[in-house]
Order: C-alpha cells, then sequence, then structure tokens
C-alpha cells in the first residue's frame, strides 16, 4: 500500500527523471499522483526513465525538457502546463548541478552556473508555482537542498553558497505563503548513493562513508520518502523547515 493517497493531485519534479528526483517521481507515481518529470538536456536518460515505468504509472507521467536557469523557458513551461492542467498541487524542485573547483582558481563561469541553475532556477520555477497554488489557496512546495550548504566542502563554494540560499528563500518564502495554505519545505540529502557517489575511487568510497555516523550511504528512495512526508496530510502544520536525510552527517 503507498504511503499516502495522492490520487488527483498534479506534481511537477524539477530534475525528475535521474537519481533523487527520478526517485521522487517514482514515489509521487506510485502514490496515484500525476507528475510532470523535467530535465535539463538528457533525452536518453528520460526516455529510459519512461521506459522503466510501469503501464499505469506511465500514463500518469510527462517528461518536458528545459533549463530552469532560463526564466523564458520556464515561463513558456507553465503556459504549456496550463493548457493540459487545470491546477497545480506539488512542486518539488530536483535540478541542479555541481561545477567544483577550489576559489582561488574557480572560473566565474563556473560560479555563475551553478547558482544560475540551483538557485535561480529553483526561484524561477517556483514564483510560476506558487502564483498557481494561491488560486487554489493549497500546495505543497519542497526544494531539495544539501548539508554542503550549512557544513561547505573543499572545492564546492559554488554549490554550497547555492544550497544554503535555497533554505534561506524557503524560509522567506514559506512565511509569505503560509495563510493561503501552502507549506515550502527543504529536504536535505547527504551522501546518497547516485552517479555522483558511483564515480568515485572506491578509496573515496570508504573516506566518504566514514564521515557518516551511520558508515553508509544512503538509498534515493530514503530521501524520497522524506519528500513524501513533507508533501502529505501529516506535514500540514510544517513548513518552513529543513529535512535533513544524512545519516547523522
Amino acid at each position: 500500500m503507498p504511503l499516502q493517497d495522492l490520487s488527483n493531485q498534479i506534481a511537477i519534479v524539477t530534475g525528475g527523471t535521474r537519481g533523487i528526483g527520478g526517485a521522487v517521481t517514482r514515489a509521487l507515481l506510485a502514490c496515484g499522483a500525476t507528475v510532470v518529470a523535467t530535465y535539463g538536456g538528457n533525452a536518453a536518460a528520460a526516455e529510459a526513465f519512461l521506459a522503466s515505468l510501469p503501464d499505469e504509472e506511465r500514463q500518469r507521467c510527462t517528461t518536458r525538457a528545459f533549463d530552469v536557469a532560463d526564466n523564458q523557458a520556464v515561463e513558456a513551461f507553465f503556459q504549456e502546463f496550463d493548457a493540459k492542467y487545470e491546477q497545480l498541487d506539488i512542486l518539488v524542485n530536483c535540478a541542479g548541478i555541481r561545477q567544483d573547483g577550489v576559489v582561488a582558481m574557480l572560473p566565474e563561469e563556473s560560479w555563475r552556473r551553478v547558482l544560475s541553475v540551483n538557485l535561480d532556477g529553483a526561484f524561477h520555477v517556483a514564483k510560476q508555482a506558487v502564483l498557481r497554488m494561491l488560486r487554489k489557496r493549497s500546495g505543497r512546495v519542497v526544494f531539495i537542498t544539501s548539508p554542503m550548504g550549512r557544513l561547505g566542502w573543499n572545492g564546492q563554494a559554488n554549490y554550497a553558497a547555492s544550497k544554503a540560499g535555497l533554505v534561506g528563500m524557503c524560509r522567506s518564502l514559506a512565511k509569505e505563503v503560509a495563510r493561503r495554505g501552502i507549506t515550502v519545505n527543504c529536504v536535505s540529502p547527504g551522501f546518497i548513493d547516485t552517479e555522483f557517489i558511483g564515480e568515485l575511487s572506491e578509496e573515496q568510497k570508504k573516506e566518504y562513508a566514514s564521515l557518516v555516523p551511520c558508515r553508509r550511504f544512503g538509498r534515493v528512495e530514503e530521501v524520497a520518502d522524506g519528500v513524501l512526508y513533507l508533501l502529505g496530510p501529516l506535514a500540514g502544520y510544517v513548513t518552513g523547515s529543513v529535512l535533513e536525510i544524512s545519516g547523522g552527517l
């Protein structure tokens, strides 16, 4: 049985065809929601994701490609969304990138691009989503941030800054829309077994795992379960919060 019934709910998941975003999309579909999963440009991965879904869930899932950092592209996406759907109930912002480098050697374009996708992109999409949720006086917004936003990490000043910014935006937006029945929260995953972990050497994997009190990497499904909690009726009084799923990092 699904964790909760989200039938008749319409959701947008940015970065929703791979990694954590893909797990969130699967979880929403399993709970009965209709999902529009967006992606930045990896069409092959998006097609493979759709093909992997059970037939009934595939009928409730649509994928769309655009750059969340491009505000005009975001507005065009929402115009297309409005033509097909009468409401928006859920936004989960998973879209994000990394371009690592120590500050002294970090190209300005790497700084700008990471902030543009991770922070500006979240703003562009959340703005349009909230405008639609305000009309119906209800909605759920979740941003995927990172413990690196509070801890910092060697070579990730741009990434850490973008993720810290998401928390500040979340808490401000939560205050602005609470009276309209909209909640806004963050989920902060630590080291999760995704493509990033797969790219590490065995020595690096052991080193990173040793930093986690639980002594293992998290699973994308564990992050998706935390997101589902914040999207459902049990979290109606939870807003402006950060749920960390990091094994105690």
